[in-house]
């Protein structure tokens, strides 16, 4: 299958995969890397120094200037600006550009504006409209100027946090969330006019021995916490106070669960994706640990996640 340009199109480029379409008044320059079965349309220019993956869709009106990257099944919207200098001056360029990278599968929707140097996450979906200012996770859903995570996609969203009255018997059965083996454990809460206590017997109820503890509050309501697996740490969360949402992802399915009090915790094995955000102004979260903080039991980079988690399923 042969590439195809249009009559008025203008592909000065011989690095363009089988199957793309690049059609009128489009103008791609000799240095861009375009993949296979793209869809370039009307209007789009592409500098030099841009890779776009396989299976693209660059709708009217659109720029790629150098540093520009699109993995493979992004989708670009009519006339999204992307940036890739902070301190433009005309006739003035800077000795390297910004990099922009698009993880594969994401959306970016009509009208939205990239700064440079954004890094936006595998499969995650920016608004029409949107002024994209910092990082974008893995799945977010972001929207308004600048963009702020709103969602996640295609997680179900399950509410949590019914107090487990005390007399309920120790052995219930933990909630399975079909993830990779996170689940939610029932925390009994006993209240009366004196306030409320939750108590967990941590030695019985839990997979895993705590060696650790840890609380996360005072987090504004735009900041994203967690972003990262463990590779040997077990952690339980427990919402003392407020709301906090949570994401749960094994590299193949991500769920998505508010804990909304003391009466449930949220047990991550390692080897689990875990996002937390949508932070209440009053949320105290607190955490117990399998294991002392080490900076090198962390996977912080999404993709190298996903090769890991690859891995691990093909052993076993």
């Amino acid at each position: 299958m042969s590439v195809f340009v249009h009559p008025q199109g203008i592909c000065e480029s011989p690095h363009v995969g089988a199957g793309t379409r690049i059609w009128a008044f489009a103008h791609v320059l000799p240095g861009a890397r375009i993949g296979a079965d793209c869809n370039i349309c009307d209007h789009v220019f592409i500098e030099n120094d841009v890779v776009v993956g396989d299976r693209v869709t660059i709708k009217s009106g659109v720029q790629l200037w150098d540093g520009v990257r699109l993995a493979d099944d992004v989708f670009v919207g009519p006339n999204v600006s992307f940036t890739n200098d902070p301190f433009p001056r005309s006739r003035q360029w800077p000795d390297s550009y910004a990099q922009t990278v698009v993880g594969a599968g994401a959306s970016i929707g009509a009208g939205a504006v990239i700064l440079p140097g954004r890094h936006i996450g595998r499969g995650a979906m920016v608004g029409a409209g949107a002024v994209v200012t910092r990082e974008v996770p893995p799945n977010a859903v972001v929207a308004g100027n600048p963009a702020r995570i709103i969602s996640y996609s295609d997680s179900p969203t399950e509410a949590v946090g019914a107090p487990t009255p005390a007399a309920e018997p120790a052995d219930r059965t933990s909630d399975d969330l079909g993830v990779g083996g996170a689940r939610l454990i029932p925390v009994p809460v006993a209240s009366d006019m004196r306030g409320s206590l939750a108590a967990l017997e941590l030695s019985d109820r839990l997979p895993f021995e705590p060696r650790r503890f840890f609380a996360v509050f005072d987090v504004p309501s735009v900041d994203v916490r967690g972003e990262h697996a463990h590779r040997e740490c077990h952690q339980l969360l427990i919402c003392l106070n407020g709301q906090v949402s949570c994401i749960v992802d094994d590299g193949r399915r991500h769920r998505e669960v508010e804990l909304t009090s003391a009466g449930t915790g949220l047990y991550i094995p390692p080897m689990i994706w875990g996002t937390q955000y949508r932070y209440s102004q009053d949320a105290v979260l607190a955490v117990f640990a399998s294991h002392p903080y080490d900076p090198g039991d962390y996977i912080r980079e999404y993709e190298e996640f996903l090769e890991l988690a690859a891995g691990d399923r093909a052993e076993r």
